[in-house]
């Protein structure tokens, strides 16, 4: 009876626990299942260039970009570990999110970072989209303390090369912000 009485008590905890909201680490206000975190682009001169989505899925966080403005070609994006997008250079930003300490690059057969997302794509109107999921990203770990920015770079990624896929320069910014 003993037995039953802790077994029954060890799973009313565990499904009291998975219930309950996830915790901002840079707060510790709750953060609602499901929710999303927004960060409007600018360029180094403050012209909006579009908006990046994070927002919680099952398994994951799905980021989404729409992006007008841009020259046409391809771009590599990534999730960048420092709330911060300071002018001339958005260097403020930091590295790419990568808390397992992972390798850069979809393509490297010792990561991706939780921060490489694919190419973006901007058309000959300047205008792009992409979305994606990051299995195991948590909104918890996107807005922690420091909180977060998405870069947009002036060439492609190529998927593999250490630590920013020989990106280039950073020519778009935003800070995610919980919405």
């Amino acid at each position: 009876m003993r037995r039953f009485a802790l077994a029954t008590t060890v799973l009313t905890t565990a499904l009291m626990l998975s219930a309950c909201d996830k915790e901002s680490v840079a707060t510790g206000a709750p953060i609602a299942k499901g929710a999303q975190a927004v960060a409007m682009l600018r360029t180094p001169d403050g012209a909006d260039v579009g908006r990046a989505t994070a927002s919680e899925v099952a398994g994951g966080l799905r980021f989404t970009l729409d992006v007008h403005g841009l020259t046409p070609g391809t771009h590599g994006a990534h999730i960048h570990t420092t709330g911060h997008c300071d002018a001339p250079d958005f260097q403020t930003a930091g590295g790419h999110w990568n808390p397992l300490g992972a390798k850069h690059g979809s393509m490297n057969p010792a990561g991706p970072h939780e921060g490489d997302l694919p190419n973006l794509v901007i058309t000959s109107s300047g205008h792009g989209t992409l979305g994606m999921v990051v299995p195991g990203a948590t909104m918890a770990g996107l807005l922690d303390t420091d909180g977060s920015a998405i870069v947009v770079h002036d060439k492609a990624d190529d998927l593999m090369t250490d630590p920013s896929g020989n990106s280039g320069a950073r020519i778009a910014c935003g800070v995610f912000g919980a919405n």
